[in-house]
């Protein structure tokens, strides 16, 4: 499917990668900067997560630069089913971080109240490095999409 936009080695595509790699890096130094964030499995968890999208994402963000450099055809059945499985992994991974991560932050906030009692945690830090991963999450699962979609055409 030449024309569907965000598929591998066109413009769509780079920009996706590159959304991806900037919100996964946004929020491994937003959380990475956060006083005590390695207390809380779910915020170290969210920094592995985004540690492996960022590689991922710019590892096929370059490929894509490239492609569109030298007007490579990347749809290739075995390119494209690497790209579906390598999608699917980190976005259930980023997902599954993200949310993870967001429980955690509810809980401190709404819950116990911990961000009340404890005015030296960086309870806005956590949630705007959660908030990242989301974006980069949704740009992920997008991504993912796409391939399947091309793999199944």
């Amino acid at each position: 499917m030449p024309g569907l936009a965000g598929r591998p080695g066109s413009w769509g595509g780079l920009l996706l990668r590159v959304g991806q790699t900037f919100f996964a890096a946004a929020s491994i130094g937003i959380m990475g900067s956060s006083l005590g964030f390695a207390s809380y499995t779910a915020f170290c968890y969210l920094i592995a997560s985004m540690g492996l999208q960022m590689l991922w994402s710019f590892g096929l963000a370059c490929l894509d630069g490239y492609a569109i450099k030298v007007s490579k055809d990347l749809t290739s059945p075995i390119l494209v089913s690497l790209f579906v499985v390598g999608d699917w992994v980190t976005a259930i991974l980023s997902f599954a971080a993200s949310t993870s991560a967001a429980g955690v932050v509810i809980l401190f906030q709404k819950d116990v109240l911990f961000c009340r009692r404890y005015p030296q945690l960086p309870c806005g830090k956590y949630e705007l490095a959660t908030a990242c991963a989301f974006l980069s999450w949704a740009l992920s699962a997008t991504s993912a999409l796409i391939m399947f979609w091309l793999l199944a055409a």
